[in-house]
This record gives C-alpha cells, structure tokens and sequence, in this order.
C-alpha cells in the first residue's frame, strides 16, 4: 500500500488546531478592497474562523489525518 500523500492546496489552506479543529481564512481580502470600507475588511472579515463540521471531515481526509 502507497503512502497517503498530502493535498498541497489543502496544506496552504487549512490548518488543525491542538483540539483537532479546521481553521482557515476568510474570504474576500486578498484583492480588490478599495471599494470596501474598513468595516468589512478590519472587523468582519479579519481573524480565522473554524471550518464547518461536513467540511473539516473533507479537509482532513486531504490533509491525511
């Protein structure tokens, strides 16, 4: 049997937490932010936030954890 490889997408993606839960960032900061206010893009959108419960089992299956 092969060694399960890691997805190199998810790995730059997501990380797991010490308690097993999938974080990732939020979308909508890379670019195109000079039409949103500092609103959006200091408070709503800043920080991690822990992936859902469906997601997170698809994200560490990639992961191969």
């Amino acid at each position: 049997m092969p060694k399960m490889k890691t997805h190199t997408g998810a790995k730059r993606r997501f990380k797991i937490t010490g308690t097993g839960k999938v974080m990732h960032r939020r979308a909508g900061k890379a670019h195109l932010n000079e039409h949103m206010s500092s609103k959006i893009t200091n408070r709503r959108l800043e920080g991690n936030k822990e992936l859902s419960k469906a997601d997170s089992k698809n994200a560490k299956k990639l992961l191969g954890k």
